[in-house]
């Protein structure tokens, strides 16, 4: 696993979103947001042999409620952040901060 973050105020949306929003819909953007992370990261993946571009999985958790796109070879870190003898050939971070803003959109527009 390459890190984590932490997403604050997901009792309130959660809330909002039960009072305004059909969960069916709430599935639908978190899917369709999730796979559009997924192919802009393999987009974004430097390709050698292209094992790391293929190894950018898409899975849904949480009965439909969060989608988890990550690479799944060991060297994928490596390959994001760098190492001291190789630079950073970042691909999923950019493609995780061009699709946020997007998926908060996409939310939005559902509490409306």
């Amino acid at each position: 696993m390459m890190g984590s973050i932490k997403v604050t105020g997901l009792n309130e949306l959660t809330l909002g979103l039960k009072k305004k929003v059909n969960l069916d819909a709430v599935k639908k953007v978190v899917k369709q947001n999730g796979a559009e992370l997924q192919r802009e990261a393999q987009r974004n993946a430097p390709v050698d042999t292209g094992t790391l571009k293929r190894s950018i999985a898409l899975e849904i958790a949480d009965s439909g409620t969060a989608a988890i796109v990550e690479p799944t070879v060991e060297y994928a870190p490596y390959v994001e952040f760098g190492t001291r003898f190789m630079e950073a050939q970042p691909y999923l971070r950019p493609a995780f901060n061009e699709q946020k803003e997007k998926f908060k959109k996409d939310m939005k527009k559902l509490v409306e």
